[in-house]
C-alpha cells in the first residue's frame, strides 16, 4: 500500500479534473516531498487525518458533504487501489454504486429489463443511510476480510475521522438488545469520501447475500441505498419486505416502511431521479424544476460575465446528457431550442 508506484498513482487519481485547484496545485508543487511524507507517516503509523471542510447541497435532497484535505484524499486512493478489487469479487453483480463498468444509467437500464420480465416491484431505501452506518459493524465485516494489521490501523484511522459529523442528521433508534448506551456507538460516514462510497458497498453487501442467496431473489438490484426486488407475486414480495426490515436491525439499518410498497410495474417505478416504464422511460418532473432554474441562473451568471461560455456550456451537456437515457427529445426541444432559458436576463 505504500510503495511509491501506488501511492503516486494515488496522487495522480485524487488530482483528477483538480489540478487547478489550490489544494492539488499545492501537493504537486512539493510532490516527492510531500508524498515521501505521506509514506514516512503511514509507514511508522503517525498518520493523523486532517479537518473536513463542510457545504450543504440539494440533490434532491439536503445533503451535508464532508471534504477531506488533499492529503488524505491520496491516502484514500492509495488504500483503495490495494483493497477495492478484493472487495470486487464478493459483490453481485446487480449492485451499481460506485463500481467501473456500472453506474446510474446501467442500473437504469437494468431496472426496465426486469419490469420487462415481471409483474410487481418492492422498490426499497434506507432511512439516513450514510448517518446510519455504525463503526463497529462496518469495522467488522471489513476485518472479515483483511487480514493486515497495519491495513487495519489505517482502516480504523480513517473510519474514526467520520466520527460525529453527521449525529445532528441522525435520529437515534434503539434495536432488539440494545441498553440506553446504544445511544453513544460511533456511527455515520462522511457523504464526499471515496472510502464512504466503496464502505457503503462492503455495509451493504450482507444484505446483498441474503437477498439473492436466502430470500432466493434473483430479479434484484441495488444502487447505493436503494435496492428493488421484482416478482410476479405480489404476496411474495411483502414476505420479502417483512424479512428484509428483520435482516437489517443486524446491521442496525430502517427503510422508509410507508413508501415501501408493492406496485405494478407497467404504473411506473421512480428510479434514480427517472420513472422506468416496461416500454418507455421520464425524466421527474420535480428534476426538470430544478434544471430550468439552475440553467436560468447560469445563463445570468454568463451574460454577467462571471463565467465563461464554455463554463456554460459544459453544464447543459451534461443534462443533456444525463436525461438522454429516458425519453425526453420534445422536453430538450422545448427546453433548450424554444428560447425558455436563453432570454436575455434583466441586468
Amino acid at each position: 500500500m505504500i510503495d511509491w508506484s501506488n501511492l503516486l498513482l494515488a496522487y495522480r487519481k485524487a488530482a483528477k479534473g483538480k489540478r487547478g485547484k489550490m489544494s492539488a496545485a499545492g501537493f504537486e508543487h512539493q510532490i516527492a516531498d510531500r508524498l515521501i511524507q505521506v509514506q514516512e507517516d503511514l509507514a511508522d503509523f503517525s498518520y493523523e487525518p486532517g479537518d473536513y471542510v463542510h457545504f450543504m447541497i440539494h440533490e434532491p435532497k439536503l445533503r451535508k458533504i464532508s471534504a477531506a484535505p488533499f492529503r488524505d484524499r491520496v491516502v484514500h486512493h492509495a488504500l483503495c487501489n490495494v483493497i477495492e478489487p478484493i472487495f470486487e469479487r464478493q459483490f453481485i453483480p446487480d449492485s451499481y454504486a460506485n463500481r467501473k463498468g456500472k453506474g446510474t444509467h446501467r442500473a437504469i437500464d437494468r431496472v426496465q429489463v426486469l419490469a420487462r420480465n415481471y409483474r410487481f416491484v418492492l422498490r426499497v431505501d434506507i432511512v439516513k443511510h450514510f448517518p446510519s452506518i455504525d463503526h463497529a459493524a462496518l469495522f467488522e465485516n471489513l476485518g472479515q476480510t483483511i487480514e493486515e494489521e497495519e491495513v487495519l490501523w489505517l482502516v480504523d484511522r480513517i473510519i474514526r475521522s467520520g466520527e460525529g459529523i453527521l449525529t445532528d442528521e441522525y435520529e437515534m433508534i434503539y434495536f432488539p438488545g440494545d441498553d440506553l448506551f446504544a445511544v453513544n456507538r460511533p456511527r455515520g460516514l462522511p457523504i464526499g469520501n471515496l472510502t464512504s462510497q466503496f464502505w457503503s458497498n462492503v455495509y451493504m453487501t450482507p444484505l446483498d447475500r441474503f437477498v439473492t442467496q436466502n430470500l432466493g431473489c434473483q430479479a434484484y438490484l441495488r444502487y447505493v441505498d436503494d435496492f428493488a426486488l421484482f416478482s410476479d407475486s405480489k404476496r411474495r414480495l411483502y414476505e420479502w419486505k417483512r424479512s428484509i426490515i428483520e435482516f437489517l436491525y443486524s446491521l442496525r439499518l430502517t427503510i422508509h416502511e410507508p413508501q415501501a410498497q408493492v406496485i405494478r410495474c407497467e404504473q411506473g417505478i421512480p428510479w434514480l431521479g427517472f420513472v422506468v416504464y416496461p416500454t418507455h422511460r421520464r425524466i421527474k418532473s420535480r428534476n426538470v424544476v430544478k434544471f430550468s432554474r439552475r440553467m436560468r441562473a447560469r445563463w445570468s451568471e454568463y451574460c454577467a460575465g462571471r463565467i465563461t461560455f464554455a463554463e456554460f456550456d459544459a453544464s447543459v451537456k451534461g443534462w443533456v446528457n444525463h436525461v438522454r437515457y429516458a425519453d425526453t427529445w420534445g422536453l430538450r426541444k422545448k427546453l433548450l431550442g424554444e428560447g425558455l432559458i436563453f432570454r436575455k436576463p434583466y441586468m
